[in-house]
């Protein structure tokens, strides 16, 4: 297989960056109003310290995990992203092509731009389904059937998107989840002729398509996007995770959780899953890091439940940091989607490329043969407070 050029995450983002056009970049990158917990997401790893022990003989170290019974390669999985269309084209079937290749999972987005069905069919390897609980109970119950006739393994409500967080860069481009064509955006797409070939002229603006079955074949990206945005459900509580508990039979986990109290009441529904996340920084700025959230989380909860870690990852040596810290495994977000917006597959690969030699090199380094080694005594508080 082909390659791109990049040593690390930060160079596959550079060519991510000049490859996308601005509206498109920003939508990628972006977070909510100050941007304030998206940066802390990633500046939060420098205040923890690896602690690494000498003449160990860990060589070669086993990255490997279990999440639910099911054996990983790699101590991460993909997580769920919507409008992955609209930085390469057959954006999501190319994510998940990687994942296979990775021996890893990804997870499918109510907001993808394939349907559930055709991604679970058309690629190799396991996946689990993300639902936003849009819309009425009708609507949910029909998404979670559709996830399980098609053979997804675990099903990811996310709550923290109940209502649209400020996205002040997607607001100054007129972006929501759809583009507005602008005069100032079509030169700046003019601009980027790769963007435009492999994602514009190869079919328009991505369709939320897992929602076409309640519009219709016919309806536009437009109907779709506009459908979307008014199927918001604030009024979503744990009286509808129970009844969703009740549907779906097999592995069932939270996406969104900050705080213990949040992570027991799901425990107590009969959640096998907790994902620490605060939406990327996309939704409420001003809230801590996932990893500051991920240490309280853990402490509360014990050593057994499965608690997966999102927000700000870019090195293999923040993989270990988070899981020194309790963590079961990471989910990636925005770097495969840099890897994806740079060469499709390829660059989804090389991202991966990147990470594993990391995280190896990383646990050699510390003198740990397996991911099953990692704890508490790896990893020391530097500096708790800004």
């Amino acid at each position: 297989m082909h390659t791109i050029k990049a040593i690390s995450i930060a160079e596959v983002q550079a060519l991510a960056k000049k490859r996308l056009p601005k509206v498109i970049y920003d939508y990628l990158v972006g977070g909510a109003e100050d941007e304030e917990t998206l940066n802390r997401n990633t500046e939060i790893f420098s205040h923890y310290g690896l602690r690494p022990r000498l003449l160990q003989g860990n060589f070669p170290a086993d990255t490997s995990i279990e999440v639910f019974g099911q054996r990983l390669a790699v101590p991460y999985i993909v997580a769920p992203t919507g409008l992955n269309g609209i930085f390469y084209h057959d954006g999501d079937l190319a994510l998940a092509e990687a994942c296979a290749d990775a021996n890893t999972i990804f997870s499918v987005s109510t907001a993808a731009n394939h349907t559930l069905e055709r991604i679970a069919t058309c690629t190799p390897g396991t996946k689990w389904f993300q639902l936003y609980p849009w819309g009425d109970a009708k609507l949910v119950s029909r998404l979670v059937e559709r996830a399980e006739i098609a053979g997804y393994k675990a099903l990811i409500i996310t709550v923290d998107s109940l209502v649209p967080g400020k996205r002040e860069r997607d607001l100054r481009n007129q972006f929501a989840h759809q583009v507005k064509l602008t005069p100032r955006i079509i030169l700046d797409g003019l601009l980027h002729p790769h963007w435009l070939a492999s994602v514009w002229l190869r079919g328009g603006m991505p369709r939320v398509e897992n929602l076409s079955e309640f519009l219709g074949p016919t309806a536009t990206a437009k109907q779709l996007a506009d459908f979307t945005r008014a199927q918001r459900n604030p009024n979503f509580s744990w009286k509808e995770v129970r009844s969703i508990r009740q549907r779906w039979k097999g592995p069932m986990l939270i996406k969104g959780v900050l705080t213990p109290e949040d992570a027991k009441q799901a425990l107590e529904e009969g959640i096998e899953g907790i994902v620490v996340s605060n939406h990327g920084g996309r939704q409420l700025d001003g809230t801590y890091s996932t990893i500051e959230a991920l240490q309280d989380i853990r402490a509360s909860l014990g050593a057994s439940p499965t608690v997966i870690v999102d927000g700000g990852f870019r090195r293999g040596s923040h993989i270990l940091k988070a899981l020194a810290l309790g963590a079961t495994a990471v989910m990636l977000g925005r770097a495969p989607l840099f890897g994806l917006a740079a060469a499709g597959k390829i660059g989804a690969a090389r991202v991966f490329e990147i990470l594993n030699d990391e995280i190896s090199r990383t646990m050699n380094l510390m003198g740990v043969r397996s991911i099953r080694d990692v704890g508490a005594n790896h990893i020391r508080v530097l500096n708790k407070h800004y």
